[in-house]
């Protein structure tokens, strides 16, 4: 998979969000949930997955949940930092999801469709002191579990687009199309200019198209 920038910034990222769910929870007092939904609705989650420097380095992790609760509710009163012994679950989960969205380049609220924050924050108990990708390879689980159809399909079907069509709009063989849809290929080991060829159609960008590593 291609992250969805690059991984020089990766480190800040995750500290920004971990510390605005930390913030969020602790002391403006919101649920993680409740904060998350903000996150998302603001297009402020948007522009940090795509690696905003604005957001990703630009701000603390204050700062930024600051801007979230601005952009959703206007006016507010910002409050002292409550700082806890050690890192809270909700640090965890922004930490580990940070990553995890860099590591798969999938939206924010394509993750949240596939595998609730909520039950990110459940999976804190088990998997705080493990290795990240032991966390990778979960939601990877999970999301598989969720979704019967490859993206393929669903945005060919989105678009109202037999494969004969689609086969016939990017010069791809039907069968190498259906090959992809099926998984008897996998995507994400086709050749560069099938998938752009494939992205151009659909209408979406050549990572949206790509599958969970099984």
């Amino acid at each position: 998979m291609i992250p969805a920038y690059s991984e020089l910034y990766l480190s800040n990222a995750r500290k920004r969000l971990a510390n605005s769910f930390d913030y969020a929870v602790y002391s403006m007092e919101y649920s993680l949930e409740e904060y998350f939904q903000m996150f998302l609705h603001s297009g402020i989650a948007e522009k940090f997955g795509s690696g905003d420097a604005r957001y990703i380095t630009g701000m603390s992790g204050i700062e930024l949940a600051l801007r979230v609760i601005e952009a959703s509710i206007g006016r507010y009163e910002p409050r002292e930092r409550v700082y806890l012994d050690g890192k809270s679950p909700e640090y965890w989960v922004g930490w580990a999801l940070a990553y995890y969205q860099w590591y798969s380049a999938c939206s924010f609220a394509g993750l949240q469709k596939e595998v609730p924050i909520t039950l990110m924050l459940e999976m804190y108990d088990k998997y705080h002191e493990m290795d990240i990708m032991h966390f990778v390879d979960r939601i990877n689980e999970l999301r598989r579990g969720k979704r019967l159809h490859t993206y393929l399909r669903i945005y060919r079907e989105r678009c109202g687009m037999s494969q004969s069509e689609l086969a016939e709009l990017t010069g791809i063989p039907v069968r190498t199309v259906q090959q992809y849809e099926q998984r008897q290929k996998l995507i994400n080991h086709a050749r560069a200019e099938y998938v752009i060829a494939l992205a151009n159609v659909l209408n979406v960008q050549p990572v949206q198209l790509m599958e969970i590593p099984g």
